[in-house]
């Protein structure tokens, strides 16, 4: 895991914090292109012949890590003339400012980071999905809390990280136990950051997924009020530049089709893979286990119902002003 700091910063504002993520996504691939910052779908020529590449954005827990330690996407993708550059990001929201500065062609993200995109003006679309996986995140407080309910974190500090899949489940808690968003002080934080302003007290509730929500669980006995468990799907999506993906069809497929084979193996290999992502991950491989138990597998096509779930969320963030305006999540649907 990230090395964790001391204290809750503030984040800047929407704009300035934009610019500082595509500033920074674009030197990631900057460095990695020769100081050259591709556009989408882009060719890089050589002397023998032209090379495409994929820039996948990934996170450092999931099955992209997998993907990645295996080395098989490579393989498959050289028959089609086409490298693959792995980029990492802290969490979904992050990773989809790096799409928009153009550092990423397709990345995985939980089901609310699009939504905030989206509204952003991020260009991108949904080219598959992993089954729910509901259990995979939570709203916790130390073990030794008093609050005992959601209705209890009225005029509470509760940290998340903003625009990611735990926002919609906070939300929808709240709702459940008749709050509003305003009856809470949300404190958007990283993951790391989250961590430690949990664990030093500097927050009351801490709401996280996996393996975070694992590793809290077993390494400070952290008490779980609520998980997504008939709130929330918890759904990760596959998410790629509308240009790239117009662009270069075939070789999303080719993704695809190599991460269903790889969640099929991984599906039947729990511990296998929780000892390949220990060392990678920085957790051990009891707590990923834990984790990775909990998760979906399987990719799944975009469907109608899976676009009118998505359509709830964005009409749940429009209705609490924190996206501006409406929002038609089929707008980015993949049309192949």
């Amino acid at each position: 895991m990230s090395k964790n700091r001391h204290s809750i910063f503030v984040s800047p504002p929407d704009a300035a914090r934009r610019r500082l993520l595509q500033g920074a996504a674009a030197g990631i691939a900057g460095a990695a292109l020769g100081g050259v910052l591709a556009p989408f779908g882009s060719t890089v020529a050589h002397a023998q012949g032209t090379e495409k590449k994929l820039r996948i954005g990934f996170q450092k827990y999931g099955n992209f890590v997998v993907l990645k330690a295996r080395g098989t996407l490579e393989k498959k993708l050289a028959s089609q003339g086409v490298t693959v550059q792995w980029l990492e990001f802290p969490a979904g929201p992050q990773l989809l400012e790096g799409l928009n500065a153009g550092a990423v062609d397709v990345g995985t993200v939980g089901e609310t980071p699009p939504i905030f995109a989206q509204a952003g003006g991020v260009d991108f679309v949904y080219i598959g999905n992993e089954p729910p996986a509901p259990h995979g995140e939570a709203i916790v407080v130390p073990k030794d809390s008093p609050i005992r309910s959601v209705a209890q974190l009225r005029g509470k500090k509760v940290a998340l990280n903003k625009g990611s899949n735990v926002h919609y489940l906070l939300v929808k808690a709240l709702q459940q136990a008749g709050l509003t968003y305003t009856d809470i002080q949300p404190v958007y934080l990283t993951p790391a950051d989250g961590r430690a302003a949990f664990v030093q007290g500097s927050v009351d509730a801490w709401v996280i997924w996996d393996p975070y929500l694992a590793a809290i669980e077993r390494q400070a006995n952290a008490r779980t009020l609520v998980n997504g468990d008939g709130l929330v799907r918890n759904t990760q999506y596959y998410v790629a530049a509308r240009k790239f993906a117009s662009a270069q069809p075939q070789t999303l497929h080719a993704l695809l089709d190599e991460i269903n084979s790889v969640d099929g193996w991984a599906r039947n290999n729990v511990s296998e893979v929780a000892s390949l992502l220990s060392p990678l991950v920085g957790l051990d491989p009891a707590t990923l286990d834990v984790a990775l138990k909990r998760a979906g597998y399987g990719v799944q096509p975009i469907t109608d119902a899976t676009l009118a779930y998505q359509q709830q969320i964005a009409d749940t963030f429009s209705a609490l002003k924190l996206i501006p305006g409406k929002l038609t999540v089929g707008d980015a649907r993949w049309k192949t």
